[in-house]
């Protein structure tokens, strides 16, 4: 009999938690973060509120927002940190692994049903070799698998901190606008929930005129809707940008076999996700556009894919 292992995909936001076995997870519980005072009291609520056919868990393992290095973690777009030697014994687990949130999802890519990839752009059926994923949330999150043999090597990196590059002249005005902000403008300014905001504001400030009090959400329905004309420009550079960072992702780690899309920002908009010129700036690679005409470019529709992916990563004793 398998053993059942306690999951949590911890976001900047929202955190997820569910218990899984054989490869497959149940009891999924969606917390805001804002609520716990630390990870330890969020998973001991969580775990106290498991039915009897979920007990007892002996293992855990844990996607967090942010790099792990070593025992102990902290979030990057939250103040919690803690020891994984500590939250395993505090919580009686006899194993406990802990991995960036990015690496999860990654390891969820192969074992994705094809019902759960939405194809932006060309089908590219003889694609083959290492994968890359990037995905806009609350930050931007990015990761790769490299095939060895018949399993798969997860790189972790911390992606989206990379300068946001800028390709065309409204692209430019963006960021200048931003770098009166930020001293280090990265591609999570821009491409997140918050840097979604932050280009619409842009736009408005390149257009001489106060921006509203928008949120993500907010901007999303203007843009789609066809309600806000700067809401619709904001989107469309989003998906642009998002488009050229995702090449470059492919191109740094020689992602042949496609590059996979997370994140809840685009899962509402996948048809407006492939009509925009992401896939245009995905190729738009000068001599290597013929490269990354081959790579696939796929949106992940499963709405928890790092819980799949702890289901699957290795846990060590």
């Amino acid at each position: 009999m398998s053993s059942l292992r306690v999951i949590g995909d911890i976001g900047g936001t929202n955190a997820r938690f569910a218990v899984a076995e054989s490869g497959r997870y149940r009891d999924l519980l969606h917390v805001e973060v804002r609520k716990f005072g630390s990870l330890h009291d969020a998973l001991a609520e969580y775990l106290k509120g498991l039915p009897p056919a979920s007990r007892p868990v002996s293992e855990g393992a844990i996607a967090v927002a942010g790099p792990v290095l070593g025992d102990r973690v902290a979030l990057t777009n939250l103040a919690w940190s803690f020891s994984v030697a500590e939250l395993k014994k505090s919580l009686g687990l006899k194993s406990l692994a802990v991995v960036n949130d990015f690496a999860a999802t990654a390891m969820a890519v192969p074992h994705l049903p094809e019902g759960d990839r939405f194809l932006v752009g060309p089908a590219c059926p003889q694609a083959a070799g290492p994968i890359g994923i990037i995905g806009p949330g609350t930050g931007l999150g990015m990761s790769a698998l490299i095939p060895n043999g018949r399993e798969w090597v997860l790189v972790a990196g911390e992606g989206g901190h990379v300068t946001l590059p800028a390709s065309t002249p409204e692209e430019d005005e963006i960021v200048r606008v931003m770098r009166t902000r930020w001293d280090h403008v990265s591609a999570e300014r821009a491409l997140s929930g918050a840097g979604l905001v932050n280009i619409y504001q842009a736009l408005c400030t390149i257009d001489g005129r106060v921006p509203e009090a928008l949120t993500p959400a907010d901007v999303t329905d203007r843009a789609i809707g066809g309600r806000d004309a700067t809401c619709a420009r904001a989107f469309g550079h989003f998906c642009a940008m998002l488009g050229a960072v995702a090449g470059d992702l492919a191109l740094t780690v020689g992602a042949t076999g496609g590059i996979y899309i997370a994140g809840g920002i685009l899962l509402r908009f996948k048809q407006a996700l492939a009509a925009s010129a992401f896939r245009q700036r995905f190729e738009s690679k000068g001599r290597f556009s013929s490269l990354l005409a081959k790579i696939p470019t796929h949106l992940i529709l499963e709405e928890s894919p790092a819980l799949l992916g702890l289901a699957h990563v290795p846990i060590a004793p």
